[in-house]
């Protein structure tokens, strides 16, 4: 059975509640899910304008000091525009593929539609490079702040981690936490290493910016 995890909580992804080894971690899928709130009553929905969410997840590959090492590259895309951190340690919409092939994001869901996982991540643990000591997992709503979007309008958050062969090994959900009010990013979870396993830890650190690299560069870059 799956670990219902708690803020702050902290588990081994290789075992089960009773400690045995049960996991496949050749390839984990972090899953995240949302559903919007709908809005109350007949006139609320038929003259709502209100724009549609785009949950985003994100994923930082960190060393040894808890920082990106490689930030990636520039380049230009086909319609003219400038994009950085491509192909280096932050997997996201525009780089959705880290450069070791270990971990993806499989595509990028913008409205929230739909059960189960909206947004997935991709990693194979066992095959990361030791250079890289944790992953850390956000999730921004695009343009929140600009939309007046924020993580109390949104029901069924929650993030799973789930293993090779299907089986859900924890889930963290965010449903009805009041400290999210006002928030459009946050940082979900991490898995790092600690003696040769991996273990996972439920964040849920809340901010108010709706754009991830706003916390790259204030916590997890050299150049901050």
């Amino acid at each position: 059975m799956a670990i219902n995890l708690q803020k702050g909580q902290t588990i081994d992804l290789r075992k089960n509640d009773r400690g045995e080894s049960v996991y496949d971690l050749s390839k984990v899928t972090i899953g995240l899910g949302w559903d919007v709130r709908k809005q109350g009553g007949f006139l609320g929905k038929l003259f709502s304008k209100e724009a549609e969410y785009d949950l985003d997840a994100v994923a930082f590959l960190l060393d040894g000091n808890g920082k990106v090492a490689n930030l990636g590259r520039t380049v230009q895309t086909n319609d003219g525009r400038q994009m950085g951190l491509y192909q280096g340690d932050v997997v996201f919409f525009n780089s959705m593929q880290h450069p070791s092939g270990n971990v993806w994001l499989t595509g990028d869901n913008r409205t929230g539609a739909g059960d189960g996982d909206d947004e997935q991540i991709i990693v194979k643990l066992d095959q990361l490079d030791q250079s890289y000591q944790k992953i850390v997992f956000l999730v921004t709503i695009y343009q929140g702040r600009t939309n007046n979007q924020h993580f109390g309008m949104i029901d069924n958050a929650f993030i799973r981690a789930v293993d090779a062969t299907g089986k859900e090994i924890t889930k963290y959900s965010l449903s009805g936490d009041s400290s999210m009010n006002g928030m459009c990013a946050m940082v979900f979870a991490e898995a790092y290493r600690h003696n040769g396993d991996w273990k996972f830890r439920a964040v849920g650190e809340p901010h108010q910016t709706d754009n991830f690299i706003d916390i790259l560069r204030q916590q997890y870059s050299y150049s901050n």
